[in-house]
């Protein structure tokens, strides 16, 4: 794989959804034949895998190394495999990312610490411990909603020195934020929201990543690369045609639809990991109205 250094993870990423069996276990083979599917059928340039989206808080860090294991032996020959190892522990971030590094990963994403909401020389600190202890390239994940804390655009330009730290997941969605760290450094930044993968792009963005992508990934790459074109018109009709997508699968948390709509594919996904519970009927007969809305209708049948 050659690497693009302004998108040193390609266009379009999926935080890959983790399939357990029917008893709650670690699907390995489901993994490597949806992480497949991802590639191959939804074009994906590389998947993120050990992310929120793929309920990390409930996997342990084996069961990490193994996902890790069976998704880079599945795809990584013609994707990149990005690994999910940020925590709100130093030390332990750390060690996932050396565990990451020796499993195969092409890269990691780290995310801001989250609930002992760190002040930014403490995201600092931790940031630049945890690259210069990688040996991979890092996109930090800065999602104030869920970690309690921005990374400031103080924070990331200073971060951004960093020759290991290539760019950003932004799941801000402060635009004028963005755009003030673009105009100052070279990071390569990735929507974290599929919505405003379009807005990002008219700022400097280069990608996303994406969750509804499980779905949505070829009309999500045929987006940008519109974009990129100057095909700023098809760019938008894509855009509002898979806005009922981009935002539906988030009605509930979106890993619960995502398993819903892949199980009703017929792919590996299984059930979710407590704390989270399976979708209703009520949001599986959402999930199905949001996808006829997009032009995906899902098969018929129950999911």
């Amino acid at each position: 794989m050659t690497q693009d250094t302004s998108r040193p993870f390609g266009r379009l990423l999926t935080a890959m959804v983790t399939p357990f069996t029917s008893e709650g276990a670690l699907d390995l083979d489901g993994a490597a034949r949806l992480a497949t599917y991802l590639v191959d059928e939804q074009a994906n340039d590389a998947l993120v895998i050990n992310g929120t989206t793929g309920e990390s808080p409930t996997t342990t860090d084996a069961e990490k190394e193994n996902l890790l294991r069976a998704v880079v032996e599945a795809v990584g020959d013609r994707a990149r495999v990005v690994a999910g190892v940020g925590t709100n522990d130093t030390r332990h971030t750390i060690e996932l990312a050396h565990q990451a590094e020796k499993a195969g990963a092409h890269g990691l994403l780290v995310v801001t610490p989250y609930y002992n909401k760190p002040p930014q020389p403490g995201l600092v600190r931790h940031f630049t411990a945890v690259a210069d202890a990688a040996g991979l390239p890092i996109l930090l994940y800065d999602i104030p909603h869920r970690s309690g804390v921005p990374i400031s655009t103080e924070t990331l330009c200073r971060v951004a020195e960093h020759e290991r730290v290539v760019g950003v997941k932004d799941a801000k969605g402060d635009l004028a934020a963005t755009a003030w760290v673009l105009r100052r450094t070279e990071l390569a930044y990735y929507s974290g929201e599929d919505a405003l993968t379009l807005p990002m792009l008219s700022i400097g963005g280069v990608g996303v990543v994406g969750t509804s992508s499980h779905l949505t990934g070829v009309g999500t790459k045929q987006l940008i690369e519109a974009y990129e074109r100057g095909e700023v018109a098809e760019a938008r009709r894509l855009h509002h045609q898979l806005l009922p997508l981009f935002t539906g699968i988030f009605r509930t948390q979106g890993t619960i639809l995502v398993k819903a709509a892949m199980s009703a594919l017929g792919l590996p996904a299984g059930p979710v990991r407590p704390p989270l519970v399976d979708a209703t009927e009520a949001e599986l007969a959402q999930l199905r109205a949001d996808c006829v809305d997009a032009g995906l209708p899902l098969p018929a049948g129950a999911a």
